[in-house]
């Protein structure tokens, strides 16, 4: 059976409403959504890749929380299922979350060195990772590299580093 998630109002509020992955979702009713940005001491963002089956998109850490994990246990869990990290909640600083008509999110940023040799990505999921410049992800926005929502999480992370440097 397909995976259970709850479903939130436009307000960000949990619902007693779940849905099973793949259902539609009914009227007024939303999924959340998290996602984590990952940056190094020398400012350079962890990216991670799709298997073709998935896309095969570039992008960050994210996923949908399980029904009754909190979208930070939710982002906890996603970071250990496809990079095999263990992150505590206190490594997270939530800098974005709304509801934008089509789904509710939540963003965080984690500012930490990580070897790409201790990444052990979910290999269904994931078929690489690595470290991108900000003038390589500039490049990937203006060749379409990047979706319209990882680029959305870029622009917000970026002005959320020039307030909190």
């Amino acid at each position: 059976m397909a995976e259970l998630r709850d479903l939130y109002d436009f307000h960000g509020n949990k619902t007693e409403l779940t849905y099973h992955k793949g259902d539609p979702i009914p009227e007024g009713y939303y999924p959340m959504v998290v996602m984590v940005v990952i940056r190094n001491s020398e400012g350079k963002f962890l990216m991670q890749k799709r298997v073709p089956s998935k896309g095969g998109d570039w992008g960050v850490t994210g996923g949908h929380p399980k029904a009754g994990e909190t979208p930070m246990e939710g982002i906890v869990t996603e970071v250990k299922e496809e990079l095999g990290l263990d992150f505590s909640k206190e490594t997270f600083i939530q800098y974005d979350s709304g509801c934008d008509g089509k789904d509710c999110f939540k963003m965080y940023y984690v500012n930490k060195d990580i070897d790409l040799d201790d990444i052990m990505i979910q290999e269904d999921e994931l078929s690489e990772v690595r470290w991108f410049s900000m003038d390589e992800l500039q490049h990937m926005v203006e060749t379409h590299e990047l979706n319209e929502d990882q680029i959305a999480c870029f622009v917000k992370v970026c002005r959320y580093l020039e307030r909190h440097p």
